[in-house]
């Protein structure tokens, strides 16, 4: 199985966090950490992976996804949809 990348703007991410289907993801990746988005039925995961580990957090809105996020997106951040 394949799949495409697709860079993306910030501006085009919360529309895509709207329509995302559960085989389709965002990557995040800046300098400090890679952050993975996916959406299940009911609601976003989010796994910040930094050089120390994993975190995971759960989102039930893109509202609220769109919120973390802006805290790890900056000028030299690249988002990938895939």
């Amino acid at each position: 199985m394949t799949y495409k990348e697709k860079k993306i703007t910030e501006h085009e991410l919360e529309r895509l966090l709207n329509f995302l289907d559960s085989d389709e993801g965002i990557r995040i990746d800046n300098e400090r950490e890679h952050i993975f988005v996916n959406k299940t039925a009911k609601r976003y995961c989010i796994d910040i992976s930094k050089d120390t580990g994993d975190e995971f957090h759960y989102r039930n809105s893109v509202n609220e996804t769109m919120n973390l996020l802006k805290n790890y997106i900056n000028p030299t951040s690249e988002i990938v949809s895939y």
